[in-house]
């Protein structure tokens, strides 16, 4: 599969961490994960995913817009990742949190 020009890049963002909320059998989550992780190969930032229904107080304020990403723990994307809005935020040069 050939990658976006964008994700071709190799400038490392050690300053991000990106959390993925998710929850089992959400295929946009999947789609979300897979876009992140191709992302996280060219960038090397930071990338974890956290089941939202394994806490009460995720679920509470996610639980109906998973996936929901956050980047230094702000939320950024909810239902979908937006390919340009994260390409802006992986190439921006100031921290973004």
């Amino acid at each position: 599969m050939n990658l976006p020009r964008w994700l071709r890049r190799r400038r490392p963002r050690t300053d991000l961490h990106f959390v993925l909320l998710t929850r089992q059998g959400c295929c946009l989550c999947d789609d979300a994960w897979a876009l992140l992780t191709k992302a996280q190969e060219r960038y090397r930032f930071a990338l974890e995913a956290r089941d939202v229904d394994s806490s009460p107080e995720w679920a509470a304020e996610h639980g109906d817009w998973v996936p929901v990403v956050l980047v230094n723990g702000k939320v950024r994307f909810r239902g979908k990742v937006n390919e340009v809005l994260l390409r802006r935020i992986l190439d921006a040069k100031d921290n973004v949190g």
